[in-house]
């Protein structure tokens, strides 16, 4: 099974709206007080606003950096293979 992924972005007020990019977070284990995305941006607990899906524009270091879904690239682009 590959890492579970959470999607968050910083809640209004803490950063400056063109901040507040969508990250990618692996799950914590625990409780965790402070989550790293992906691209190395670290925020505490409060900070964060957790979303079902990709909101607004993407923090693209972190979706460049982010495992894929299933741990594979799809080179097929969803295609079956024929």
């Amino acid at each position: 099974m590959g890492v579970r992924l959470l999607l968050a972005r910083p809640l209004p007020g803490t950063v400056g709206e063109a901040r507040r990019v969508t990250h990618v977070f692996p799950e914590p284990g625990g409780d965790a007080a402070q989550l790293d995305a992906y691209c190395g941006a670290s925020f505490g607990a409060g900070e964060l606003e957790l979303l079902d899906g990709i909101r607004g524009m993407p923090c693209e270091p972190c979706l460049l950096l982010a495992p894929p879904p299933d741990g594979q690239l799809d080179g097929g682009a969803g295609c079956p293979d024929a």
